[in-house]
């Protein structure tokens, strides 16, 4: 299992999109085997799925992010865990431990805002 952390200094990101790096964690018979930063491609509609597919990620966790990329995560086979808050080691450990659940977005902009349109 491959998991990217929207990462903003030391902590999950509010908004997966926005953030300039991504924490990247190869996870094996629950250990981390390996972990590395990637920079962002860009905030551009799509990019990212492609992107983090082509580095083998198999679930994001972040604060939030619209609906609309939670679809193009899905369409690329990846899981996404929205809600997720706190320092990025904790929650490595919180999501092995089984800790981490599905959420809701931290993206809210009210009810006329589309997440993708940043």
């Amino acid at each position: 299992m491959k998991i990217a952390i929207a990462k903003e200094g030391d902590f999950v990101s509010e908004h997966f999109g926005h953030c300039t790096e991504y924490a990247v964690f190869d996870i094996e018979n629950n250990k981390i085997t390996s972990r590395k930063i990637l920079e962002s491609p860009g905030h551009e509609p799509g990019k990212l799925p492609v992107f983090l597919a082509g580095h083998k990620v198999t679930h994001v966790l972040a604060g939030g992010m619209g609906p609309r990329a939670v679809d193009l995560f899905c369409q690329n086979k990846i899981e996404v865990f929205l809600g997720v808050r706190g320092e990025i080691e904790t929650v490595v450990r919180d999501f092995m431990a089984g800790k981490i659940a599905q959420g809701e977005s931290s993206c809210s902009h009210g009810p006329d805002h589309e997440c993708t349109g940043h």
